[in-house]
């Protein structure tokens, strides 16, 4: 028996932990218990964190939690002689090495084989892949240590004297796997604050990490596993009809699975007296492409804005040139999501929509009034036409490669068969009535977690305890048998 704790307490590469775990509940309940002993101690308080998410790390990817250390040491030092360096070629030349540094371990692990396949197929070349695995969260903490740099080196932010604060910051373990991507000038400042989580904080935790879980588990993994999955894996064999609704399933999967489990780092942190910004907010309810990554993946889209985009020139340098800003930095956003000509395309597709929105508004709109309709049917047109043109680049998102989306569309245009929904249906009615609930739920009025939690924060601890425990009890009855893996897991 002992043994068997032994081994689970090892990093297991067919069973990281996840917030959805069984084994995260043992996680958290120790950390908690040990959090009690030495929250009102700073240094205390800091090392535990840093311990325990280190830790959490390498459950999540063994070896690899050294990388997280050597780019804390490296950028730690690095933006320390950025700040206290006088010279500005100096500060720069410190700069342009993190940014070195940092882009070169993401590029080897990321994008080697990529351009070992690009290089093999450009010149009938025959150099072996790596075939290097990526480690968990590289991409996130990568743009952390960049922001951190680059804020220091604009003169935004004082960089930290303690190197385990800033361990503490690039470890922190609600967001270290998956996001939200964190700024240094929004955490690091509420490391020195009394631990202090009022009845309100405690109940926005507990709904947001119930959301997070009920989206993950019950919707998400659901959807993907009795239907979406069938589909992508060999559209030849379904209808149009059956490819159209796995699109649809794909855009509530993807979404459920990534707000869920941002939902849950926010809600944990929010219980550990950390507030991280918002990451997704209703995102297929935007009128306007500009809208939506107002809404999706919040944190990378001003990552993006503000470490690549105004950086290129924004749109000070005319409007060919915006345009061609945000094509770059959309492109390099799909890059970013994984080494593949569907992420770049599917990027390519949302930097082309970008450009396009920004010309409608500076130019048809103005030259052809007719195109400015009613705000009520412009708004409900506008939603309709985003959403559709996100779950058309979604195929090249989930595609496995280009001939497979093309499969997908030319099922959906050519082989659209209506006659099979009653078969359809009475195949996967369940699935169908859990993606309409997702749905609904998604296009509900955003305020509805505010007026849900005033009745949460009047909650005793032991009606907590029993939420909590029907809550799991139904979480059990829906999980699936296999474990899901979250889809950004692997970016």
């Amino acid at each position: 028996m002992f043994n068997n704790f032994i081994h689970l307490l090892k990093y297991d590469p067919k069973d990281p932990i996840l917030f959805n775990s069984a084994f995260f509940l043992f996680f958290l309940g120790v950390f908690i218990l040990c959090y009690q002993l030495v929250y009102k101690n700073k240094l205390h308080r800091i090392l535990l964190f840093t311990l325990f998410s280190l830790y959490f790390f390498y459950k999540a990817c063994g070896v690899y939690v050294g990388l997280v250390v050597i780019s804390a040491i490296v950028d730690f030092i690095i933006s320390n002689r950025i700040y206290t360096e006088r010279d500005q070629r100096k500060k720069k030349t410190f700069l342009i090495f993190s940014i070195i540094i940092n882009l070169g371990l993401l590029f080897y692990f990321k994008y080697t084989d990529f351009f070992i396949e690009i290089i093999n197929d450009l010149n009938d070349g025959h150099i072996e892949p790596l075939n290097l695995l990526l480690p968990i969260g590289i991409s996130f903490y990568t743009f952390e240590n960049l922001s951190y740099t680059i804020d220091v080196y604009r003169g935004q932010f004082k960089p930290v004297k303690s190197f385990w604060e800033y361990l503490f910051f690039l470890s922190f373990f609600p967001k270290l796997v998956m996001g939200p991507i964190v700024r240094a000038s929004d955490f690091i400042p509420q490391i020195s604050k009394d631990y202090n989580i009022t009845a309100q904080d405690f109940a926005k935790g507990f709904f947001l990490i119930i959301a997070g879980l009920f989206k993950k588990v019950i919707i998400s993994d659901f959807i993907y596993v009795n239907f979406v999955q069938y589909i992508f894996d060999d559209p030849l064999r379904h209808t149009g009809l059956e490819c159209l609704l796995a699109v649809y399933g794909y855009a509530m999967v993807i979404y459920c699975d990534f707000s869920g489990y941002s939902d849950m780092a926010i809600g944990l942190a929010k219980w550990m007296g950390f507030d991280i910004n918002i990451n997704f907010l209703s995102p297929y309810q935007s009128s306007t492409i500009t809208e939506f990554w107002r809404r999706w993946h919040i944190s990378l889209s001003n990552w993006l804005r503000d470490y690549l985009y105004f950086p290129l020139g924004g749109n000070r340098l005319g409007k060919p040139r915006q345009y061609v800003n945000l094509m770059l930095t959309m492109l390099i956003g799909g890059l970013w999501h994984g080494a593949s000509w569907n992420f770049i395309i599917w990027g390519g597709l949302h930097g082309a929509a970008l450009a396009f929105h920004k010309y409608k508004i500076e130019v048809i709109n103005k030259k052809w009034k007719f195109f400015k309709w009613s705000w009520c049917a412009g708004r409900k047109t506008g939603i309709f036409f985003t959403f559709h043109f996100v779950c058309f680049a979604w195929i090249f998102f989930k595609a496995n490669t280009i001939p497979d989306a093309l499969k997908i569309i030319s099922q959906i245009t050519t082989n659209f068969d209506m006659a099979s929904a009653a078969v359809l249906y009475e195949n996967y009615k369940y699935v169908l009535w859990i993606m309409a609930f997702g749905y609904v739920i998604h296009f509900l009025p955003d305020q509805i977690e505010s007026r849900i939690n005033p009745y949460l924060s009047k909650l005793s601890p032991l009606q907590y305890a029993v939420l909590l425990t029907a809550f799991i009890w139904i979480l059990i009855q829906v999980k699936t048998s296999e474990v899901m893996m979250p889809i950004y897991l692997q970016f």
